[in-house]
């Protein structure tokens, strides 16, 4: 499961102390041309009617991104960085630390073909990211913290229920140590990270870097 569990959340830094950022795309942002490697779809919105967005923290976006991508149903999707202070942040500045900004995956979908609660599936299935290097690295950098950024209510429902359920999942493995502190909270707004980032582990010559760690415990049917 992707919820993050562990004692406490990454500690933020107050928003007086973090970096001002600028209030234009970074200059190595995806050209409003570009269209994703995978789908051949655009990158950038207006999206065609009936399409919806969600959006995840996982860790690093480079593995969260390729779980999403191939998926019937998924328009486009993004890399990028959200629900933080310093706008329009690179990724060296976000991985300083100092913006409180979190690697994410945007998804654009089509509803009628895939769900959120099956995007929710997915996220669920990749890890728990709990291993003690894990739980370190995480509590280090911020960027790295496990998050449902939800675009509407039914999104918000829909996560608050998943995360239940799967606290009592783990409780039924077991695992009533676990806390889930996986964030759930308004999807804020998105900045694209730099072009080499998107569909990063979909592309010739990747080091197919997959830093996701699954705990083994299945994620409830009934969701």
């Amino acid at each position: 499961m992707s919820f993050f569990i562990r004692k406490s959340p990454a500690q933020l830094l107050p928003e007086g102390d973090c970096l001002r950022g600028r209030t234009y795309p970074i200059p190595k942002a995806p050209s409003k041309e570009t269209v994703n490697f995978v789908t051949g779809n655009p990158m950038y919105g207006p999206w065609p009617v009936g399409m919806e967005q969600a959006m995840f923290g996982m860790g690093c976006f480079w593995c969260s991104e390729n779980l999403f991508v191939k998926m019937d149903g998924v328009f486009s999707t993004q890399v990028g960085y959200a629900q933080g202070t310093t706008p329009n942040p690179t990724y060296e500045e976000v991985c300083s630390g100092n913006t409180n900004q979190v690697e994410v995956t945007r998804i654009v979908y089509d509803p009628k073909i895939v769900t959120y609660k099956d995007l929710l599936k997915v996220f669920g299935a990749a890890t728990t990211l709990l291993s003690l290097w894990h739980r370190e690295t995480i509590a280090a950098h911020s960027e790295y913290r496990s998050g449902i950024y939800y675009y509407n209510d039914d999104q918000k429902e829909e996560a608050l229920k998943s995360r239940e359920e799967y606290q009592a999942a783990l409780a039924s493995a077991g695992l009533q140590d676990k806390t889930i502190v996986t964030e759930i909270e308004p999807a804020g707004e998105f900045y694209y990270a730099e072009d080499y980032h998107q569909q990063y582990d979909a592309k010739p010559g990747s080091r197919q870097y997959c830093g996701l760690r699954p705990l083994g415990v299945e994620f409830p049917a009934t969701s």
